[in-house]
């Protein structure tokens, strides 16, 4: 679900001057935006009962590599996911992935998997199998990649094993292997390992590094501090709808350079 949205008491606050170069990921040559897992993003916005939640003016993600998006609740991570992937549509701005237009065509290349898994009530094996037939494979196809990714998350010796009857590590272990199943150009996980326990989100975390270093572009929305220092290539840092910085990792959790981000790593409420 969205992420719970506060009213806000004061106009915000402007952020700090922004990073000098150095600081920030590079722009993306022409060549870098055409590839089908870099994202651009140009005057988005999003509004909704005379408040504006998303306002973003300018974002370019790198086609590769994990990228960690970072905030406080409510900052509007989940809106921007749900844009990015056009589940909704922006009051206005641009949106674009590989320099196609974020629509159906881009939707299709990409995998979008929740905090909370939802899985049909049948087999652990039927639950990816049902994704593959959706996409037009064979009988013979589905049963090898089935296996295959299964056998990927840890699951094969529950293939048959009613998918609802698993524990939450393993659902969401099922969910990510549904949504690898399709090969997905970009994947996109919306606190994926919220609440799960410690070897849960160990197991997750592997899998979600060998399909980076696959090639699939990754999204990746957390609260984990400690997470997005293990996993994130580079780090956007949401406050208030807008990006208050986009910088490499190591740059970022050096010396964040927004006051926004730096109250966030400190454990400090920046209202």
């Amino acid at each position: 679900m969205p992420e719970s949205l506060r009213p806000r008491s004061a106009p915000p606050a402007a952020e700090p001057s922004a990073a000098p170069p150095a600081a920030r990921l590079p722009e993306p040559s022409p060549r870098d935006r055409a590839r089908p897992g870099a994202l651009r993003v140009e005057g988005l916005a999003l509004d909704a009962q005379g408040r504006r939640l998303v306002d973003i003016d300018h974002l370019a993600l790198p086609a590769g590599g994990v990228t960690m998006v970072m905030g406080q609740n409510g900052a509007g991570k989940s809106l921007f996911l749900r844009l990015i992937h056009g589940l909704i549509a922006p009051s206005h701005g641009w949106i674009s992935w590989g320099e196609v237009p974020c629509g159906p065509a881009t939707r299709a290349t990409q995998a979008l998997v929740f905090q909370k898994p939802v899985l049909l009530r049948r087999s652990v094996a039927a639950n990816v199998d049902f994704v593959l037939k959706a996409r037009g494979l064979s009988r013979a196809a589905r049963r090898e990649r089935c296996a295959e990714m299964l056998a990927r998350v840890g699951l094969e010796a529950h293939a048959r094993q009613p998918a609802r009857l698993l524990s939450g590590g393993e659902q969401q272990r099922l969910a990510l292997a549904r949504a690898l199943a399709i090969r997905p150009q970009v994947l996109l996980l919306d606190e994926a390992t919220a609440s799960l326990d410690p070897a849960s989100v160990l197991a997750i975390e592997r899998i979600v590094t060998e399909a980076a270093e696959a090639g699939t572009k990754v999204i990746f929305i957390t609260h984990d501090i400690g997470q997005a220092r293990r996993l994130a290539d580079d780090v956007a840092f949401l406050h208030r709808g807008r990006i208050a910085e986009h910088r490499p990792a190591a740059q970022f959790f050096l010396g964040p350079q927004s006051e926004s981000a730096l109250a966030y790593l400190e454990g400090r409420i920046l209202l």
